[in-house]
C-alpha cells in the first residue's frame, strides 16, 4: 500500500507547486527535489510491495517490509506536512478576505509567527533526507533504478515457496465429503450431455470454498473417466509459464495412455508447442481440468491449442475471479457453476464430522451443541475454515472449556494458531492477487464493523474523499469507484447484499474471516478500529480511525493529528467534550461520519476548523442545524443529511464549490395513505456556484421567495447526475423544464408538486436528457409528458397522484428497458391494458389505489418477464385477480392489498374456486390494513387466513 501512498503525494505536490508558487520561495526547489525522488522510488515500489507481502519469513523478505513500511511512513509525513500547510494558508484566507494585498500579509504573518519561514525549511529538508537514504536503503535489497533504460528492476530469488494445503483437498475420501452430492451429480451431468461442441465449465467462488475438491471428485466419477479419451489436470496458480503449462499437458496425456512423449518436447518454442497439442487431440474426446486460475484473459493464452473437435470435449476452469468464466465465452460455449457458502445445517454437520472423526460417539454432545454453532457461524459456510477448525478441535477432545476458548478467542488465533494457518493464507492470495489501484480500496473495508451491511453509495464517496480513486478519461470518478467494486465483487472479495433492478450494487458486506484478513493487514493503511475493551492500549498513529460501541471514553485516549478518518458505529453516546476532540486533535480530519449516532448537535467552532474536510455524514442523526462556518470547508465533496432533522441550509453553503453530493431528504409517512413521502432541503442562498454537484438530493422549492430565479441557477448545474425537487408550484414547471434541458448528464429525477392537486406543467421540455433512467412524478398531470417516450434508457418510472383519464400503457410498454413501473393515484379511466408485446423487461409491477379502474386485462405474451406485481386497493375492479394472469410465467409474487373478502374466498383451493390461475405462483400474499395504519400479511397457504377471513 506504500505505492498509494506515494502516488496520492505526488499529486499532492504538484498541485502544491502550482498553486503556492510565490508563497513557497526558498523552498520550492526542495519540494520539487522531494517529487522528482518519489516518482523515481514509485517506478519499482510495487514490486517491492509485492515482496514484502510474501508470506515467507526470510531475513531478505523482512528487510523490504522494513523498507516498503519506511516509504509509507515518509509518504504520509509528506502528505501531513502538505495538509498541515493548505490548513494555515486556508486559516488565513477565512480571517483575511479584504483583498489580495492583505491575504498576503496575513501569509507572511502565519510563515513568521504560526510557523516559522526557517523551521518549514528544515522539515523539508529533513524529509528529502530521508527520501534520499531510503532510495540508498533499497539498493541492499535488490533494488536498481536506470532511467536509461525506462524502468526498474528486481532481481531476488523467487525459488521460496510455502505449502498450498489446497493440496490436500485432491486426497480426501469421499466417505470425508459433507454436502457435495448435488452439485457433483449436476456437474457430472453436465459433463456427459450429449453435445458435440467443446464446453467449458467454469466453477465460481470464494478460496477456500471447495472449488478444487469438487472439480477433482466429479473426475473421479467413473463414467466421467470412461466416458473421454484422454485426461489433464493442470494446476495453474497466479503464475505461470504458458510453455510448461503445456509441456505438463501433453505429458500427462501420454502418460495416462501410456505412449511415448516427442523427444523434442522440451526444446519446442511455443507455435511447436501448440500444434503438437491440436494433432494429438485431432481425433479424441478430451477433458482438461485448469485449476485455481486467476488471469483474467487465461482463455486466451489456451483456447488455440484445446482444438475443437466436435467431439464433446470438456475444459473445466476453477477460479475465484468470475471475468475468467465471462473471457471465456468469447470463443466457446461456457455453463458457469457458482459455489455459495454453505447453509448453517450442512456446516454444522461437516465441523461435526471433522471435530468427532476419531471418536466413537461420531455426533455432538449436548454440552458443546450451542459452542459448535457458534464457531460455524463465525466460518460462514466456508468449508476450508470449517475442516481447519474441526480439526483443531480433534485435540482439544470434548473439554468444553477449550471450545469455549476457541469461541471466544477465533480471530487472534488466525493469526497465531498454526492449525488454522492455511485460512489466512489462502484468502490473503485473492488479496495479494489485486492491482495496486484496488488494494487500498479493498483495505478500506475494514473500517466497517464485522458482519456490517455496507451502504455502497457511501463506501463509494468515501473512497473517493480519501483519494483512492483516480479519474479515467470518459467516465467521472464515481463512475470509476463503482467500477472498482465490481471488480471486488467480480473477484470474490466482497459479498453482494442487494442489488437495485437496474443491475447496481446497493449493499454489500465483507466474509467474517476475510474481515479478519483485512484487520490483519491494517498497518499498511494505518487503520484501527476501537471499541470499549481496547481504548486502553491505543497507541501510535492511525489514518483510518473507526469507533465502535461507547466513543464517549475517546477524550483523553487519542492523542493523532494525522488521523484522516473518523467514522462512529453503533455508538449509544457522545462525549460533550466531542468539540474540544475534533478540533484540538484531529484538525486534518478529511472524513468524518456521525451517522446512526445520537448526536443531536454540531458546535458552530468545529466544522469551521476542520478547513481539509472532504467528507461529512450526519444521516439518521438527531441534528437539527448546519453551522453557518460549513462555508468555510471549500474542500468539502460530500454533505450526507439524510434523514435527519435539518430542514434548511444556510446561505454560507453557496461557497463551496467543490460539493459534488448534497443528499438531504426525510422521509415522512402519510398515514392517510399509507406511504411514505420525502421532504426536501430549504435552500436559503443560491446554488448557481455549486457546479460541481453531480447528486442534489432534495431541496424544497415552497422556502424559495424568486422560485423563479432559483430554479434558473439550476440550469448552471450541468454535471448533475440525480436531482430532486419538492413541493413545486404549477408555475414553476416551464422554468423547470429550461433548466432540466441544461443537464445533459442527468439520470435519475424527482418532480413533487406541493399537494396531490397541484398540476405539473412539464410538457415543455424539448431536449430531454436522454442518459435520463429514473423518474417520479408526483403530481396532477394533464397528460402524459410528450419526451417521456424518448427516454429509452428509463429502467425505473413512478407515478403518483397523476389521475390520467387515457390509459399510459401503450406509450409506456414500449420503453425498451423499463424494469420497474409503480403507479399510484395515477389512472382515473375505467380500463387498462396489457398488450400483447409490451413490457419486455418489466420486473417488477404496483398498481395502487386506481379507484376509477374497472377492468384490467393482461394479454398473452405481455410482461415476460415480470417477477412481482403487487396490486391493489382497487375498490371498483370487477374481477380481483386479472384476466390473463395465468399468462404471468416469470411471477413469483402477487401481492393484493385490501382486497374484499368474499374475492380472497374464491381464491382459495376448492371447487369453482380461482385458485388455477394463481397456483403457478409461489408466492400470493394478501395484505390488509388495520388500525394504526399497520399491516397483517398473510400467504395463500397460510392456515391463519381462513382465521382472518371467519372474524
Amino acid at each position: 500500500m506504500a505505492e498509494t501512498a506515494v502516488r496520492i503525494v505526488i499529486d499532492k505536490l504538484i498541485r502544491l507547486l502550482h498553486e503556492e508558487a510565490k508563497l513557497l520561495k526558498g523552498v520550492e526547489r526542495k519540494i520539487t527535489d522531494i517529487k522528482d525522488e518519489l516518482e523515481s522510488i514509485q517506478s519499482f515500489l510495487r514490486e517491492a510491495d509485492g515482496r514484502a507481502e510474501k508470506e515467507d519469513s526470510t531475513s531478505s523478505t523482512t528487510g523490504v517490509k522494513t523498507w516498503v513500511k519506511q516509504v509509507r511512513e515518509v509518504a504520509y509525513r509528506i502528505e501531513d506536512i502538505i495538509d498541515e500547510y493548505i490548513f494555515r494558508v486556508a486559516e488565513g484566507r477565512q480571517e483575511h478576505q479584504h483583498g489580495f494585498k492583505a491575504f498576503l500579509q496575513k501569509i507572511v504573518h502565519l510563515v513568521k509567527i504560526c510557523r516559522p519561514h526557517h523551521e518549514i525549511a528544515l522539515e523539508i529538508e529533513d524529509v528529502k533526507r530521508s527520501v534520499y537514504e531510503i532510495k540508498e536503503r533499497s539498493k541492499r535489497y535488490g533494488f536498481s533504478y536506470t532511467s536509461e533504460q525506462g524502468g526498474p528492476s528486481c532481481t531476488y530469488d523467487e525459488n521460496n515457496t510455502w505449502h498450498d494445503p489446497r493440496v490436500g483437498s485432491l486426497f480426501i475420501e469421499n466417505d470425508a465429503l459433507v454436502g457435495i452430492e448435488s452439485p457433483r451429480k449436476e456437474l457430472v451431468n453436465k459433463m456427459l450431455e450429449e453435445t458435440s461442441g467443446r464446453l467449458v465449465i467454469s466453477l465460481v467462488g470464494m478460496g477456500g470454498i471447495g472449488k478444487t475438491t469438487l472439480a477433482k471428485k466429479v473426475c473421479d466419477v467413473q463414467t466421467i473417466k470412461d466416458r473421454f479419451d484422454c485426461h489433464a489436470w493442470i494446476t495453474v496458480s497466479r503464475s505461470y509459464q504458458l510453455k510448461e503449462l503445456l509441456r505438463t499437458m501433453i505429458r500427462q496425456f501420454n502418460e495416462e495412455r501410456k505412449e511415448r512423449l516427442p523427444n523434442e518436447i522440451n526444446t519446442m518454442d511455443m507455435v511447436e508447442l501448440i500444434s503438437t497439442t491440436r494433432e494429438y487431440l485431432r481425433d479424441k474426446r478430451y477433458i482438461v481440468v485448469f485449476d485455481d486460475v486467476w488471469k483474467e484473459d487465461f482463455w486466451g493464452d489456451v483456447e488455440h491449442a484445446l482444438l475443437d473437435n466436435d467431439r464433446g470435449s470438456r475444459i473445466m476452469v476453477s477460479t475465484r475471479n468470475e471475468n475468467v468464466a465471462d473471457f471465456c465465452k468469447k470463443s466457446s460455449l461456457v455453463h458457469l457453476h457458482e459455489l455459495k457458502p454453505w447453509p448453517l445445517d450442512l456446516a454444522h454437520e461437516l465441523l461435526c464430522k471433522e471435530a468427532f472423526k476419531f471418536d466413537r460417539e461420531k455426533h455432538c454432545s449436548e454440552e458443546l451443541l450451542e459452542l459448535s454453532f457458534d464457531i460455524v457461524k463465525r466460518c460462514e459456510g466456508l468449508p476450508l475454515a470449517i475442516v481447519a477448525i474441526g480439526g483443531l478441535l480433534t485435540t482439544k477432545g470434548r473439554d468444553v472449556l477449550q471450545w469455549k476458548s476457541l469461541r471466544d478467542s477465533l480471530s487472534s488465533q488466525l493469526e497465531s494458531n498454526p492449525h488454522l494457518a492455511c485460512i489466512k493464507r489462502i484468502l490473503s492470495l485473492s488479496y495479494l492477487d489485486l492491482p495496486y489501484h484496488l488494494k487500498s480500496c479493498f483495505l478500506y473495508l475494514g473500517i466497517f464493523p464485522e458482519d456490517y451491511s455496507i451502504n455502497c453509495a457511501t463506501l463509494i464517496r468515501l473512497w473517493i474523499a480519501e483519494g483512492f480513486v483516480e479519474g479515467k478519461h470518459g467516465l467521472i470518478v464515481e463512475e470509476v469507484a463503482r467500477e472498482h467494486l465490481t471488480k471486488l465483487v467480480q473477484r470474490n472479495l466482497v459479498q453482494v447484499e442487494r442489488i437495485n433492478f437496474g443491475g447496481s450494487l446497493r449493499r454489500c458486506r465483507v466474509h467474517d474471516l476475510m474481515h479478519e484478513v483485512i484487520l490483519s493487514r491494517s498497518e499498511e493503511l494505518d487503520l484501527l478500529q476501537i471499541s470499549l475493551e481496547n481504548l486502553t492500549s491505543l497507541g501510535g498513529t492511525a489514518r483510518h480511525l473507526s469507533i465502535h460501541n461507547e466513543a464517549k471514553s475517546l477524550s483523553g485516549k487519542v492523542s493523532n493529528s494525522q488521523t484522516h478518518s473518523l467514522i462512529f458505529f453503533n455508538i449509544d453516546d457522545l462525549s460533550k467534550s466531542l468539540s474540544c476532540i475534533l478540533t484540538k486533535k484531529f484538525s486534518l480530519l478529511k472524513e468524518l461520519d456521525f451517522g446512526g449516532t445520537p448526536l443531536s448537535d454540531i458546535p458552530e467552532e468545529v466544522i469551521g476548523k476542520l478547513l481539509n474536510l472532504r467528507y461529512l455524514s450526519v444521516r439518521d442523526t438527531k441534528v437539527k442545524k448546519i453551522p453557518k462556518s460549513i462555508g468555510k470547508l471549500h474542500c468539502l465533496q460530500t454533505l450526507d443529511l439524510k434523514r435527519s432533522l435539518v430542514c434548511e441550509l444556510p446561505v454560507e453553503m453557496k461557497t463551496l464549490c467543490n460539493m459534488q453530493y448534497l443528499l438531504g431528504y426525510s422521509v415522512d409517512y402519510d398515514s392517510e395513505y399509507n406511504i411514505y413521502t420525502r421532504r426536501g432541503l430549504k435552500m436559503l442562498g443560491g446554488i448557481r456556484s455549486l457546479v460541481s454537484l453531480q447528486k442534489l438530493d432534495s431541496i424544497d422549492m415552497e422556502a424559495h421567495k424568486s422560485s423563479a430565479s432559483f430554479i434558473a441557477e439550476l440550469g448552471w448545474l450541468k454535471q448533475l447526475r440525480k436531482l430532486g425537487i419538492h413541493k413545486l408550484k404549477s408555475e414553476n414547471g416551464m422554468d423547470l423544464c429550461v433548466a432540466i434541458e441544461q443537464m445533459h448528464q442527468l439520470q435519475s429525477l424527482d418532480i413533487a408538486s406541493v399537494d396531490e392537486d397541484e398540476f405539473l406543467q412539464l410538457q415543455s421540455m424539448s431536449s430531454p436528457p436522454v442518459l435520463l433512467q429514473r423518474l417520479c412524478l408526483r403530481g396532477r398531470l394533464e397528460a402524459l409528458p410528450n419526451w417521456i417516450p424518448k427516454m429509452k434508457n428509463l429502467v425505473k418510472i413512478r407515478l403518483y397522484w397523476s389521475r390520467l383519464i387515457d390509459d399510459p400503457l401503450k406509450v409506456l410498454g414500449v420503453l425498451p428497458n423499463l424494469l420497474e413501473f409503480s403507479f399510484y393515484k395515477g389512472f382515473d379511466g375505467e380500463q387498462m391494458q396489457f398488450e400483447r408485446g409490451h413490457f419486455q423487461k418489466l420486473k417488477r409491477l404496483a398498481l395502487v389505489k386506481l379507484n376509477g379502474l374497472n377492468r384490467l386485462i393482461i394479454d398473452e405474451e405481455t410482461l415476460p418477464q415480470l417477477e412481482s406485481l403487487s396490486i391493489g386497493p382497487i375498490p371498483n375492479l370487477q374481477d380481483q385477480v386479472p384476466s390473463g394472469i395465468h399468462h404471468l410465467k416469470s411471477l413469483k409474487t402477487l401481492q393484493l392489498n385490501d382486497m374484499p373478502r368474499e374475492s380472497v374466498r374464491r381464491m382459495l383451493p376448492g371447487e369453482g374456486s380461482k385458485f388455477c390461475e394463481v397456483q403457478h405462483i409461489p408466492h400470493v400474499v394478501f395484505t390488509f390494513t388495520t388500525k394504526g395504519a399497520r399491516y397483517d400479511s398473510y400467504n395463500l397457504s397460510d392456515p391463519r387466513l381462513l382465521e382472518y377471513l371467519r372474524s
